[in-house]
């Protein structure tokens, strides 16, 4: 799943995941990316921190929080790049923190190494 609010980054990531053989589900915001796991769990969730409604901090929360998707790894990505923020990512449990801009493959990369079981 590729959660961002940013539709040109939203549909850069879907596009390279799909390129990577992934099926992907895209979410516009943290409470539209919520409903859609509650209702289809994904494999993995690329997460925007910073979106309107709900937050990206506030999603991993929720998600982590949960006995039924506390196992799905989550990758912030942001452009808030201080040591703070990636240390709060670690705090809520997020397997990686990504600041925006990206290498797409380097993303890939990271992407297909979670999904493969490797941390």
């Amino acid at each position: 799943m590729a959660v961002d609010d940013d539709p040109v980054i939203r549909g850069l990531l879907e596009v390279n995941l799909e390129l990577e053989g992934h099926d992907v589900v895209t979410a516009v915001d943290g409470r539209d990316a919520l409903d859609k796991v509650r209702a289809d769990p994904p494999d993995l969730i690329l997460l925007d921190v910073m979106m309107p409604n709900v937050d990206g901090w506030q999603v991993a929360a929720e998600l982590k929080g949960d006995p039924a998707t506390k196992g799905i790894p989550v990758v912030f990505l942001s452009a808030r790049a201080m040591d703070a923020d990636v240390r709060k990512g670690t705090e809520l449990g997020v397997e990686s923190y990504v600041t925006k801009p990206f290498d797409p493959i380097d993303l890939m990369d990271l992407v297909n190494r979670l999904l493969a079981g490797e941390r």
